[in-house]
């Protein structure tokens, strides 16, 4: 049905209405762009100085379905400030996955062509979050430090955790918000691009 649609649009020369997320864009003071073929978004922006951008459309990694959202920002972090925070039904996924993969056979060491989530899931210890008494339910984290992990989200991240449960985050949908040498990214799983959602990830990231 959904090609049925792109089909249909295509030939009206129609592409989807995204007005609401453009005038949320425009009101911010925000760059935004129609993707290739229409098929999503580019948002960019800045924050104090550093340059970002949100990006809506088809999946890059197979654990999520339908569409995605993703923000990504260039930053000079410490080489070993690598963190990785997850929803908790998509971390025991992985888990699981990462556990048949290398006990079952099917694959003997790590390599590049795992995704990083897999990969760091395996390298890094567990932030102990059995302080956060709502978090702890709904989100697990791993890091190459534990202790900059946590202090990561005692930090305001954990209050916008909290709040973008009641919107972006409802259901523990697949989610992954990292640090990485550079760059920090969001991922999520969002099937209706809306600008609740569309700025309930953007105080995350932020």
């Amino acid at each position: 049905m959904l090609e049925s649609f792109k089909r249909f649009f295509a030939s009206q020369g129609i592409g989807p209405d995204w007005r609401d997320v453009s005038d949320w864009a425009k009101k911010r003071g925000l760059g935004f762009k129609r993707a290739r073929e229409d098929e999503g978004f580019v948002i960019d922006g800045a924050l104090e100085g550093k340059p970002w951008r949100m990006e809506w459309g088809p999946p890059q990694r197979a654990y999520i379905e339908g569409r995605e959202l993703r923000i990504r920002m260039e930053l000079k972090l410490p080489s070993d400030l690598q963190m990785l925070l997850l929803s908790r039904p998509l971390m025991e996924q992985l888990e699981r996955q990462t556990f048949e993969q290398f006990t079952e056979g099917t694959q003997t060491q790590i390599d590049t062509s795992t995704p990083e989530e897999m990969r760091w899931l395996v390298m890094f210890p567990k932030v102990n979050m059995s302080s956060f008494r709502v978090l702890r339910q709904h989100f697990g984290a791993v890091a190459g430090h534990p202790a900059s992990g946590l202090a990561w989200i005692e930090g305001p991240l954990g209050q916008q955790l909290e709040r973008a449960m009641a919107s972006l985050l409802q259901g523990d949908p697949p989610f992954v918000l990292m640090t990485l040498p550079g760059r920090t990214y969001l991922r999520v799983q969002l099937i209706d691009p809306d600008v609740k959602s569309l700025g309930a990830a953007l105080d995350l990231f932020e």
